[in-house]
């Protein structure tokens, strides 16, 4: 698919930038950069095990998952992955700590940078299937399901060697994540509550 500038409209022409090759306008300063997504991804602690939700959309429609999302332009991404359980899970999650930041190479869409926390169930909150998921359940860590993206997979693998050999536990990251939004970490409530399927 052809590109085109956005000042001028002429047609990007490969150019080599910093030794890599992008698209840019042959007449102006105009350069086409594929940036990365950026997406969240938290493994919630619960029951003794994780919550897990069964796609209702594609891509993987039917598998399951851990909560998460994008980060949108004006959010913190901790405040971003609350949102996103809030949305899938209909739960306050509380986060406790960072499991890692992992590029997420794609083929045909933008690559993303996932960041993946640690949280728990805020307030003793029972989830529930949201628009997204068609189900959520909590799953032993010695009884999980397939998983529907490799990079969920790569998390909860990193989560389980984290809990193998405890390290440090990582810092909360609530107070820091809330400051630097400007706001509580915590999404407020759904209005209208939704039924557990």
């Amino acid at each position: 698919m052809g590109h085109f500038c956005v000042n001028c409209g002429a047609a990007l022409v490969p150019r080599v930038i910093e030794g890599r090759e992008v698209e840019a306008c042959p007449n102006d300063s105009f350069v086409l950069w594929h940036d990365p997504k950026v997406s969240t991804a938290v493994v919630v602690e619960a029951d003794g095990g994780i919550v897990l939700g069964r796609r209702a959309i594609e891509p993987g429609y039917g598998l399951w998952c851990l909560p998460g999302g994008f980060v949108n332009d004006d959010e913190d991404p901790a405040v971003a992955a609350t949102r996103e359980c809030l949305e899938e899970i209909c739960v306050p999650v509380e986060l406790t700590g960072l499991i890692g930041v992992y590029h997420i190479p794609k083929t045909d869409t933008p690559s993303m940078v996932g960041i993946a926390y640690r949280g728990r169930l805020a307030d003793q909150a029972q989830p529930a299937a949201g628009a997204e998921m068609l189900e959520v359940g909590v799953f032993k860590l010695d009884a999980l399901p397939p998983l529907a993206f490799p990079s969920h997979k790569t998390v909860v693998a990193e989560y389980l060697k984290s809990q193998a050999s405890p390290a440090v536990e990582a810092p909360r990251l609530e107070a820091a994540a809330a400051q630097r939004a400007g706001r509580p970490l915590r999404a407020p409530a759904p209005t209208t509550p939704r039924r557990r399927r």
